[in-house]
């Protein structure tokens, strides 16, 4: 591990696989990393003890992201003895539909936790880097959300709105020695795009010829969260090999 920059860092959907790369990738720059997580428990779990077992410092941290009163409530509790200064919204969720057949129950599931759930995570966190006049703010979007995707209307909606919403915080809060910016993924290599997008196709559609690694994300947000970043704000940055 390298030398503690005496940071904490919580990353929502850290039980996922490119939450969970994050949050290594976090630990080993020398951050406490809080593993926020709402469903994944296990998976919560196995990335703290294996930032433990680098020697990190890290813990779980259940809560509901689209539950506004509960991620407060959680929140406050995690900043009684220290406050947060990198927050990394990582969570999301798919529920694929052509336009014309989807329900408003899908449509609004996406937007409450990619959408909500950012202003929920990052809302309460706010106050505390601006009285330390430094903080990170990373939204994990997609490339969906800078193209648009058949069958993805609710999840390229979620993630655009990402965008403009981290543009107007980097505008709110640079003065005050906080970025805020987007990191918008590829075709990145997980089980579940695996199984949607065979080798052949990624091969046509990726110019890289390649899927990306969970780890090639990581990098980019790891970057953007350390003080060598402090001069980048209001970006959207795609992690796509040349997709876009």
């Amino acid at each position: 591990m390298t030398d503690r920059t005496g940071k904490r860092a919580i990353v929502s959907g850290g039980s996922g696989h490119i939450g969970g790369a994050i949050c290594l990738a976090l630990a080993e720059t020398g951050h406490e990393v809080l593993v926020q997580y709402h469903t994944g428990r296990d998976r919560a779990e196995a990335v703290v003890q294996e930032i433990l077992s680098r020697g990190g410092a890290a813990q779980a941290v259940p809560f509901d992201l689209t539950d506004g009163e509960a991620a407060r409530s959680a929140l406050a509790g995690l900043v009684e003895s220290e406050p947060v200064h990198i927050v990394v919204h990582a969570a999301g969720c798919h529920e694929d539909a052509p336009l014309a057949g989807m329900t408003g129950e899908s449509w609004q599931r996406v937007l409450d936790v990619s959408l909500t759930g950012f202003f929920n995570l990052v809302q309460p966190l706010l106050l505390p880097m601006i009285r330390a006049r430094w903080g990170r703010v990373v939204a994990i979007s997609s490339i969906s959300g800078i193209l648009g995707n058949r069958g993805q209307a609710n999840y390229a909606a979620a993630k655009a709105g990402l965008h403009g919403a981290v543009k107007s915080l980097s505008l709110e809060y640079a003065s005050r020695g906080i970025t805020g910016n987007v990191v918008a993924p590829g075709v990145i290599s997980t089980p579940g795009t695996d199984t949607a997008f065979p080798a052949e196709r990624i091969e046509q559609l990726v110019p890289a010829k390649r899927a990306g690694t969970p780890e090639d994300v990581a990098n980019l947000v790891r970057f953007l969260a350390s003080n060598e970043a402090g001069y980048i704000s209001g970006q959207v940055i795609a992690v796509s090999g040349g997709l876009g």
